[in-house]
């Protein structure tokens, strides 16, 4: 890797915790600027979980509290984030490669979109279906976490739209969970990464130290940042790099 690679893959992890403190789709900019800086499809995605994960702790730590006022649904539902980001993450290390490079830009795209909607879906989570949807919703958490493990990127806006319309819960309480069980899934994805050597360590460590100062910087100047326009960057690095595969 040259100086400018790593000079650009330092930038879009510093952008992406201060992106995922504003708005969310931090996976849009490591994962294209890993891209060009030379690595695999695979060990692209890879890294990028792994680099990323320590920042989700934080969001853990965060809301804490309200956590704790949500103890069994944190452990009914966490199962099914372990259960789908293991299967998801045995997906993409199980297949070819050139399985996971044909449906990536269909997968950028897709996070694309996720991320554009995200106003949209989250007015629809404060329209909730009456009474309470373990089973559905136990069954869409796996879902959702397989599609997690094996890439990722918006599996909080996911997860936040099925809690927050079929849990009896407060909007803070949803995202609360929302924020576990992404640390879950992606937590299992990691593992399993490092164990299967897609990872580059030293890579990921130092994009993780630079995501972690973004983040903070992203926490302490998120009231003075344009959330639309943090996500219209993201989502324009985005259908870039889905150009870049079509092409």
């Amino acid at each position: 890797m040259t100086v400018a690679q790593g000079v650009l893959v330092t930038a879009a992890s510093a952008a992406a915790g201060l992106v995922n403190a504003v708005a969310g789709g931090g996976t849009l900019l490591t994962f294209p600027a890993l891209l060009l800086a030379g690595l695999s499809p695979v060990t692209a995605n890879a890294t990028s979980t792994v680099a990323l994960w320590p920042g989700q702790i934080s969001s853990v730590w965060a809301y804490r509290r309200h956590l704790d006022e949500e103890r069994h649904r944190a452990i009914v539902l966490g199962l099914p984030a372990l259960l789908g980001g293991a299967l998801g993450s045995v997906l993409l290390l199980a297949l070819p490669e050139k399985a996971f490079a044909a449906v990536v830009p269909w997968l950028i795209l897709f996070a694309c979109a996720l991320l554009a909607l995200q106003g949209p879906i989250r007015r629809a989570v404060g329209h909730q279906v009456a009474g309470n949807h373990p089973v559905a919703l136990w069954t869409i958490q796996f879902l959702i976490s397989i599609y997690g493990g094996y890439f990722g990127a918006g599996i909080g806006i996911l997860m936040l739209a099925a809690m927050g319309i079929l849990l009896p819960s407060s909007l803070q309480h949803a995202n609360a969970l929302k924020v576990l069980f992404a640390l879950l899934t992606n937590g299992v994805a990691c593992v399993l990464f490092l164990a299967w050597g897609k990872v580059d360590p030293p890579l990921a460590a130092l994009m993780a130290v630079a995501s972690l100062v973004g983040g903070w910087v992203g926490a302490h100047v998120a009231q003075r940042l344009p959330p639309a326009g943090m996500k219209a960057f993201a989502i324009a690095i985005g259908l870039f790099a889905a150009a870049k595969f079509f092409w």
